[in-house]
């Protein structure tokens, strides 16, 4: 590839599938080539973390993207990622689905007590997940509804979550960063998490230019609505012809 422009030999969330795309709208593609691969040229994040994100953004339960996953998988090993790390980020990627009780337990309360229907007293557990999580200062409030209503689960949650999380894999900074891309993804846009992330990652030293360039990372995911869709749209014109 020699002698073509950057844009031409960076793909970033592209497959080849954006040859395809070149042949029928050439101003289409050449224009969002430099959008969608401006995170892997801007110099912002080193390129291990944007691949590293790129590939949670994909491999993420509210997304499981197969092909963005081994693509991601492939160009983080390029750049220098660990099983480890790569390993993290998809335990990571399955844990966040806790949103689904961090926005239906506090519905469940509230509709439980205007129906005058009284979870049942739960025995006392030691919850020492929890406890921990607390006594260093990460617990979150908005656990506390699945808290009260199952407290060993929640426990059993929290030591699987903690331990990933406080593995040091990864910096405190760069926790937040992928974390944010979970949360602020299209597919998930939970906004609680998305702002408590921002705020922890700005208390951990990132910078505003970082965690924008994460949201970048997020935006330029949706070419895989044409990674998915062209070449069906190939095939399908060529049975017509």
């Amino acid at each position: 590839m020699q002698g073509k422009p950057a844009q031409e030999q960076l793909r970033g969330p592209w497959d080849s599938v954006v040859d395809q795309l070149r042949t029928w709208d050439p101003n289409f593609t050449e224009t969002s080539l430099k959008m969608t691969t401006n995170p892997w040229t801007s110099g912002v994040l080193p390129r291990k973390l944007v691949e590293l994100i790129s590939l949670g953004v994909n491999a993420a339960c509210t997304n499981l993207n197969p092909d963005g996953t081994r693509r991601h998988i492939r160009a983080a090993l390029d750049a220098g990622a660990t099983r480890e790390e790569i390993l993290t980020i998809l335990k990571m990627a399955s844990v966040m689905s806790i949103h689904s009780c961090s926005l239906g337990a506090p519905i469940l309360l509230e509709e439980a007590s205007a129906a005058g229907v009284q979870p049942k007293p739960k025995p006392k557990f030691p919850t020492p997940a929890c406890d921990k999580m607390k006594s260093i200062g990460q617990w979150n409030e908005a656990w506390n509804p699945f808290y009260e209503l199952d407290p060993l689960w929640t426990d059993q949650f929290m030591a699987t979550g903690g331990a990933i999380y406080g593995s040091g894999i990864f910096s405190a900074k760069d926790v937040e960063l992928l974390s944010v891309a979970f949360d602020a993804s299209f597919t998930h846009m939970y906004a609680p998490g998305t702002r408590r992330h921002i705020k922890n990652a700005l208390k951990a030293g990132a910078t505003a230019d970082e965690i924008m360039e994460v949201l970048k990372l997020c935006v330029v995911q949706g070419v895989q609505a044409c990674n998915l869709a062209v070449p069906i749209l190939a095939e399908e014109l060529e049975k017509r012809k």
